[in-house]
């Protein structure tokens, strides 16, 4: 069952999907429309899931659900799974790729294969202070405080000179 995303308490869990590329602003109404209607329906062995979603900065999916009301289950994720990946098919997008990082120049977001990432880091073109997104975040705290921070706050400050 949807319900709006500021409504979840702070430990309900949340999987971030990162698109290749920005999302046009037909494809960001498709992705709600569709988004809604997975969300109203998503349930565990036939239990309602408390459900919401976000798209931020046009670039990433957020899937997120109040286990205090109902835990997730093995299918309720290979549910959510398939659901990405239709919108992946019918976009022409790529959010599964855990291998894509990425980080704010400005307000302009790139999104670069791990090795670009990592050659920049190597030119100091991304320093500790170059904002990066840490999409491995598991919970809706993580992800309002621990989501969209320094690259020497998160995981990206190994690749750092």
């Amino acid at each position: 069952m949807f319900v709006e995303y500021k409504e979840l308490p702070d430990n309900s869990r949340v999987w971030v999907y990162q698109s290749d590329r920005e999302f046009t602003e037909k494809e960001i109404d498709y992705v709600y429309e569709k988004a809604k209607v997975f969300v109203d329906n998503w349930t565990r062995h036939g239990d309602d899931l408390k459900a919401s979603f976000l798209v931020k900065y046009n670039h990433f999916l957020v899937l997120s659900v109040d286990e205090n009301f109902n835990n997730v289950s093995g299918c309720s994720i290979d549910a959510s799974v398939r659901f990405v990946k239709e919108l992946e098919t019918e976009l022409n997008v790529d959010l599964m790729n855990k291998m894509n990082v990425s980080f704010k120049d400005g307000d302009h977001i790139n999104i670069v294969k791990l090795p670009d990432f990592q050659k920049y880091a190597k030119e100091q073109k991304i320093t500790g202070s170059t904002t990066v997104f840490n999409n491995m975040v598991n919970t809706k705290d993580e992800f309002e405080t621990k989501w969209e921070v320094t690259a020497e706050e998160s995981w990206h400050k190994r690749f750092l000179v």
